[in-house]
C-alpha cells in the first residue's frame, strides 16, 4: 500500500480547471503545496462566466500550490500533446489526471444541431481519451498515478436518455474510459476512477443554464475535497470505483455536510443522474 497523506510536490494535470469543479480541485490540491497545470481554453475573459486560466494559476498560488497555465482546446491533439511535454518539461512529470473539462447541452434529438453533437462527444468522451493517452506513458513513471474522470455512475435506464441522448452518451463514454482503462493499467499500477455529484454544484456555469436552480445546490468544494480524499489513496487498490463525493467524504468521516450548502435550510436538487439527495 502507498501512503500519501498529501498532494504536496505532486503534478495535476488538470482539465477546465479555469473555473468551476476544475479549479476546487486544483485549490484544494495547491494547499498541500501541489504543482497545477490549468489546461482550459479561457485566455481572456468569457462574456458570460468569470476566469481565466491567468486568474486560476494567480488562485492556486495563493493558496500554496505552483500554478501552470497553460492554454489547451482538448479537442485538439496538437495542443494536447503539446500541452502534456510543457507541464513535464515544467514539473518533471505528471502524478495525476483530472479529467474534468466537458460541453452541455440538455437537448433532445430534434433540438440538437450536429454542431453541439460534435463539441459534446468531442469534448467529454473524445479529449477524455486524448488526454489520458497523452499522459498514461507520464503516469506510468509516478509512484502513486490517478485518472479521475468528473462523470457519473453507468446506469442504463431509459429516463437519463431520453430527454438528452448526446449528453447521456458523452458523459457516459467518460465513465466508459473508467472501466477500460481501470482494467487496462490494472498492472501498471494506474488508479481510473470516476467522481460525480450527489447534488447539482453551484458553479458559473451552472447559473447560464436556464432552470437549473444553483442556490439549490452545493459549492464546488465539496467536490475538490472528495477529490483529494481519492487521489490520496494507493491507486493500486483504488481503481475503476464510480464515486460519489458525499460518500467519500462519508468514508472519511466528514458528516457535516452543512458547510457546503449555497443556500442552508433549503432541499437540495439531486445532479443528473443521480435519483435523490439521501
Amino acid at each position: 500500500m502507498t501512503d500519501v497523506s498529501n498532494l504536496g510536490g505532486k503534478t495535476l494535470f488538470i482539465t477546465g480547471a479555469s473555473r468551476g469543479i476544475g479549479l476546487a480541485i486544483g485549490l484544494r490540491a495547491a494547499r498541500d503545496g501541489a504543482n497545477v497545470v490549468i489546461a482550459a481554453k479561457t485566455e481572456k475573459t468569457h462574456p458570460k462566466l468569470p476566469g481565466t486560466i491567468h486568474t486560476a494559476a494567480a488562485e492556486i498560488e495563493a493558496a500554496g500550490g505552483k500554478a501552470l497555465p497553460l492554454v489547451v482546446d482538448i479537442r485538439f491533439e496538437d495542443q494536447v500533446y503539446g500541452a502534456v511535454e510543457q507541464a513535464v518539461s515544467h514539473f518533471g512529470g505528471i502524478d495525476i489526471l483530472v479529467n474534468n473539462a466537458s460541453a452541455i447541452s440538455l437537448t433532445g434529438t430534434l433540438e440538437t444541431p450536429m454542431k453541439r453533437y460534435d463539441l459534446m462527444m468531442g469534448v467529454n468522451t473524445r479529449g477524455t481519451f486524448l488526454c489520458s493517452q497523452a499522459c498514461l506513458p507520464h503516469l506510468k513513471r509516478a509512484s502513486n498515478p490517478h485518472i479521475l474522470m468528473l462523470s457519473p455512475p453507468l446506469d442504463m435506464r431509459a429516463k437519463w436518455f431520453g430527454p438528452h441522448v448526446v449528453y447521456t452518451m458523452a458523459k457516459y463514454g467518460m465513465s466508459m474510459c473508467v472501466l477500460g482503462m481501470a482494467e487496462e493499467f490494472r498492472d501498471a499500477g494506474i488508479g481510473a476512477n470516476a467522481l460525480w455529484p450527489r447534488t447539482i454544484i453551484a458553479t458559473a456555469a451552472l447559473q447560464i443554464i436556464p432552470g437549473a436552480e444553483p442556490e439549490l445546490g452545493r459549492s464546488p468544494a465539496i467536490v475538490g475535497d472528495a477529490a483529494w480524499h481519492i487521489l490520496t489513496r494507493d491507486s493500486r487498490s483504488t481503481t475503476g470505483n464510480f464515486f460519489i463525493d458525499d460518500e467519500v467524504l462519508g468514508d472519511a468521516g466528514v458528516s457535516d455536510l452543512s458547510s457546503y450548502a449555497v443556500a442552508s435550510g433549503k432541499p437540495l436538487k439531486p445532479d443528473l443522474f443521480i435519483d435523490d439527495v439521501l
